[in-house]
């Protein structure tokens, strides 16, 4: 009972958060510079025909009558009419999305992955030279703006040395028959492979280094003492015994994390021209193009607020104590 309840609580707190970024959502484009209508309104419209026009989208009544059939539209899965594209904004959204989670998961278990097994391998080896040398390279990786790396990446595997594409998803003239054809050939992957690798790159500081603090206060622990006192192999101690434990922080956060990168594939989509939610949101916002941006800014939000409920959930689910608490 008491597990429901607090389940109840955070699914209200999680209803709130998203009311509140709905409202600021609202209002922030509204108040932002710029003519919404200027990809429709013609120089030779006259004043009636582009009074009109705003009375079509509804921008001719009062902002609180705008925002209370804004509510209403959501409400019933409705995201409103694409300014620049003049269809539907979820239309829009359901043919980007899928880029966008494909660029951030892969990157993110790329980055997990090695995070896990350096950050584990580092706390072993603590005190020695590959340490030492380790940690200021992924303090400096973390460090780098992801643009800028972006625009490294390019410069050498792409315009230096040719190896990878430098944008897109798909090479020109390239067509394919559905949507496994096109994200399981080559040409996706190789397109992938450019952004997929800066993002990696810059997130596997955040699980390297988070697992190597935890290996080393597990390493303290009597329990792992009393497995080397039994004569076990180095190999049982540290895997079975310290990273076995070691990992519960870092696994949940990479729910967590899952919003951050969101955030970072805004930038990483624009350098690459990666047709995901992150660069129609930088060019909807350009182009003043309200429901669009709205409608991407709130997916995003969705996920990262469903990878926090998430976190939460699997955190208590693999420690127990903290459903007791």
């Amino acid at each position: 009972m008491k597990n429901f309840k607090a389940v109840g609580g955070r699914l209200l707190q999680l209803a709130l958060v998203l009311w509140a970024v709905v409202t600021i959502l609202f209002l922030m484009f509204r108040l932002m510079p710029g003519n919404p209508m200027a990809a429709y309104i013609d120089p030779t419209f006259t004043l009636e025909q582009q009074q009109q026009l705003m009375a079509q989208f509804g921008l001719d009544k009062p902002l609180w009558h705008q925002y209370l059939i804004y509510l209403g539209n959501l409400l019933q899965g409705e995201l409103g009419q694409s300014f620049r594209y003049r269809e539907p904004v979820g239309q829009r959204i359901w043919i980007l999305l899928p880029n966008t989670l494909i660029l951030t998961f892969s990157s993110l278990i790329v980055a997990y992955v090695f995070g896990i097994l350096a950050g584990a391998y580092l706390a072993w080896r603590r005190g020695s030279w590959v340490e030492q040398a380790a940690i200021p390279l992924v303090l400096t990786t973390r460090a780098m703006p992801e643009f800028w790396l972006g625009m490294v990446m390019l410069a050498i595997f792409s315009f230096s040395l040719g190896w990878l594409p430098a944008g897109g998803t798909r090479a020109p003239g390239n067509e394919y028959s559905g949507f496994l054809d096109l994200y399981t050939s080559r040409d996706f992957l190789a397109h992938l492979a450019l952004p997929a690798a800066t993002l990696a790159i810059y997130s596997q500081g955040l699980p390297l280094l988070l697992m190597r603090s935890n290996m080393l206060d597990v390493m303290k622990e009597d329990f792992v003492t009393m497995a080397r006192i039994k004569g076990l192999s180095t190999w049982t101690v540290v895997v079975r015994h310290a990273a076995r434990n070691a990992l519960l922080p870092v696994m949940t956060s990479f729910a967590i994390a899952v919003g951050y990168q969101l955030q970072g594939n805004v930038v990483v989509e624009s350098v690459f021209s990666w047709p995901g939610l992150g660069r129609e949101l930088v060019n909807a916002v350009a182009a003043s193009d309200y429901p669009l941006a709205q409608g991407a800014f709130l997916m995003i939000a969705l996920v990262v607020i469903f990878m926090n409920l998430l976190a939460d959930l699997l955190y208590a689910f693999l420690d127990p104590r903290i459903s007791h608490a």
